[in-house]
């Protein structure tokens, strides 16, 4: 499919683009692991074929989806993030999943904050939520660093999992959230920085 009416979207380290062929073998191999676990995988072959199928399409019938990441000077891929929002999802969500090789490196903190910000910006979005596992450490964590909080009243997908609504855009205007995401993926920019403790993105 053709990705040219997806739009690019660039940070200091990331290129956002939308999903081509030749990014599947990546997507399948983080989606065969047990990466995958807090997603529905791990999936076998087909699985994974019929879900970045799920994932173009996507673009194609709700006008958003998700991003391929790529290190802007290498050009290799890193994970994946954006809008998703299939067959009975409550709410607009913002996802990710950020390959396990190059975990720990905030990319999905950088490319998730420049998708919300294209959503809330440019797509005229006035909110979204995560769903989350419970067990997903991590991405709650990450969740809490955008500035989600868990909403225990919102619906859930299948009652499994945990919803954390994102701030509204004036929220996000109107506090130092955003300022302190961008000192932190600044942080993670510089060459210098050696993030202690466990790896989260």
């Amino acid at each position: 499919m053709p990705t040219k009416r997806i739009p690019i979207l660039e940070t200091k380290r990331l290129s956002l683009r939308g999903p081509e062929a030749a990014d599947y073998p990546d997507f399948k191999a983080t989606f065969s692991s047990y990466r995958s676990r807090f997603m529905g995988g791990p999936l076998n072959a087909y699985e994974a074929w019929m879900l970045y199928a799920a994932e173009i399409g996507h673009w194609e019938i709700r006008g958003f989806g998700m991003w391929m990441i790529h290190d802007r000077e290498t050009d290799k891929t890193l994970g994946m993030a954006g809008g998703w929002q299939p067959a009975k999802w409550p709410e607009r969500e913002i996802a990710w999943i950020i390959w396990p090789e190059v975990a720990g490196h905030g990319y999905a903190l950088e490319a998730t904050h420049a998708v919300r910000r294209h959503y809330y910006d440019v797509k005229g979005w006035e909110g979204a939520v995560s769903y989350i596992d419970p067990k997903n450490l991590d991405s709650i964590r990450l969740a809490e660093r955008l500035g989600a909080v868990k909403d225990k009243t919102a619906t859930t997908i299948d009652g499994n999992d945990a919803v954390y609504r994102h701030p509204s855009p004036e929220k996000l205007r109107s506090s130092q959230i955003a300022h302190g995401i961008e000192m932190e993926i600044a942080n993670y920019a510089n060459p210098l920085f050696k993030p202690k403790g466990m790896p989260i993105d």
